[in-house]
């Protein structure tokens, strides 16, 4: 059991929030990405033999219909489909709130930025764009290879060497990182929860504080989620920075409760941010 602690600990990142609050997070393992990443690749490989019967029904409906050259035509939408099929799942799911795709939320991961700002659609696309070289490029080739019977000793494994490479080398970096993470500025980190989020705002006192609409104002989904994670980990220096970050900008005197405030003020900025998508109003995050 000691021996595991060293590892763990070789997993934890300070994390600095937009408010100044470290949140400690964990970063995943090659090993949990590993199976995050094979999870995915099955849930595609399902979605594309779907495809490929959809494709084969029109190509054999095409051909009844004595359409000429459909098998060429039917080919070239099979493999747009899979380019656009294997490079949209990583980026759509990864873009979305939970920053992940179904397999990381499987394994209890998401991306996040390391700088501690808005994980960006660009960082996103990035990071998923250099999986083309990692793994699909080289596969890709060999494909073709073993598709034209060609067999160049050479070629094949200075193809496996390019794939190895590039998969082995979150093994030799401290920080896990595939090279889209390097390129992105992107962690892969844990995403456990100790609850549903409904825990939290059901566990305030009945006496609850209330907020004026400016103070609920000032924040959105993005530091929401940020807030549940400091009332989470309770963490003390945590729980009184950002109780005073906020009662600073919303001018709220201080009445020395700072974690019943925060989980008050969690419950407050929950109920009016959820009136807000009601009538179609979202607001992502304090600059929205």
């Amino acid at each position: 059991m000691a021996s595991s602690a060293p590892v763990i600990d070789s997993l934890r990142r300070t994390f600095i929030t937009p408010e100044g609050v470290d949140l400690k997070l964990e970063l995943g393992s090659a090993a949990s990405r590993a199976s995050a990443f094979l999870i995915d690749m099955i849930l595609i490989v399902v979605a594309l033999v779907a495809l490929t019967l959809a494709l084969l029904y029109l190509f054999y409906a095409a051909s009844g219909a004595g359409a000429s050259g459909s098998s060429e035509a039917i080919a070239v939408l099979w493999l747009i489909g899979f380019f656009i099929l294997r490079n949209g799942w990583f980026s759509l799911f990864e873009m979305g709130s939970r920053g992940a795709t179904p397999g990381k939320r499987l394994i209890g991961l998401r991306v996040i930025a390391r700088d501690g700002a808005r994980l960006t659609g660009a960082a996103v696309i990035g990071r998923n764009a250099m999986r083309e070289i990692e793994i699909f490029l080289p596969m890709s080739f060999l494909g073709a290879q073993a598709a034209a019977g060609v067999a160049d000793s050479f070629l094949i494994i200075f193809a496996l060497l390019w794939s190895g490479i590039f998969l082995f080398f979150p093994l030799f970096n401290r920080d896990r990182l595939r090279v889209g993470d390097l390129v992105a500025g992107t962690w892969v980190v844990r995403n456990d929860k100790e609850g549903l989020l409904a825990d939290l705002v059901g566990s305030a006192d009945p006496a609850r504080r209330t907020f004026p609409r400016a103070a609920l104002e000032l924040y959105g989904v993005y530091e929401l989620q940020t807030l549940e994670d400091v009332l989470r980990k309770e963490n003390p220096d945590a729980v009184a920075t950002v109780a005073q970050t906020i009662r600073t900008k919303a001018e709220l005197a201080d009445d020395g409760d700072d974690y019943g405030f925060l989980a008050d003020y969690y419950a407050a900025l929950c109920a009016h941010l959820e009136r807000g998508l009601m009538v179609g109003r979202r607001r992502d995050n304090k600059f929205s």
